[in-house]
């Protein structure tokens, strides 16, 4: 039987585009029982996003802005807050790969953009829902690591150094956390079964992980079947280790 979150308020980023990660898990939210509040940096495509699950009869709000900064941030914990009342389940998918190539062709610029878009966006997301999740008494914070990060590829220096903070922030939340009744774990998915993958791999011999999978997982860790399970990066490969 899948986790029950009727009651409960969930917060997920990136959530923007239809056949990706955030969008699986806001849905498999939304199917679980949860009212929730979606967020993207694409004002038109969240909207839609939310426009949709509305009208197959779920309780979602739409919240844009850039979460690479701290106020996008708070305005998201904020929604929360004044359209559901709380906040007890927090899901940050909002980052990526955007660099790939030889670490002596990174230019600043772009190792900044994969830091942010990766350590920053989680570092705030959470920072900022802290307060609300206290005021719950406790609930889950649930983080996007990667594969990557504990098992590294040449070519992705940048996202492996990000996700790697994100395990690292993880753990530190959580001991941080504990007795606020606040757990705080993160996946770490192999090769998704997206839109994006299918397209940018055509061909490629890999083991898909299927989205479902991931999505079933990140339901576990945020739901009280979990309930001891805290500063743990759990992977998601399909058995590809």
């Amino acid at each position: 039987m899948p986790p029950e979150f009727r009651d409960k308020v969930a917060l997920v980023t990136g959530v923007g585009r239809v056949g990706q990660i955030g969008h699986a898990v806001a849905r498999g939210f939304a199917r679980s029982g949860a009212r929730l509040i979606i967020g993207d940096r694409n004002p038109a495509a969240v909207a839609e996003r939310a426009k949709e699950l509305t009208a197959e009869g779920y309780a979602v709000h739409a919240v844009a802005g850039d979460l690479t900064a701290p106020d996008a941030a708070r305005a998201a914990v904020a929604a929360a807050r004044e359209r559901f009342g709380g906040l007890d389940v927090v899901v940050n998918v909002a980052g990526g790969l955007v660099n790939y190539g030889p670490v002596t062709d990174l230019t600043p610029d772009r190792l900044e953009l994969e830091l942010a878009i990766n350590i920053k966006t989680t570092f705030y997301v959470s920072q900022a829902a802290i307060p609300a999740l206290r005021e719950r008494g406790g609930g889950a914070i649930v983080n996007f690591a990667s594969v990557a990060a504990l098992k590294p590829q040449a070519q992705m220096a940048a996202y492996t150094a990000a996700k790697a903070a994100v395990a690292g922030l993880t753990r530190a939340l959580a001991k941080e956390l504990r007795d606020d009744h606040i757990r705080v774990n993160a996946v770490a998915p192999g090769t998704m079964k997206t839109a994006d993958n299918l397209a940018h791999m055509h061909g490629a011999k890999v083991r898909w992980v299927e989205l479902d999978d991931l999505v079933d997982t990140v339901l576990y860790l945020a739901s009280d079947a979990a309930r001891g399970v805290s500063g743990e990066v759990l992977p998601v490969t399909g058995g590809d280790v």
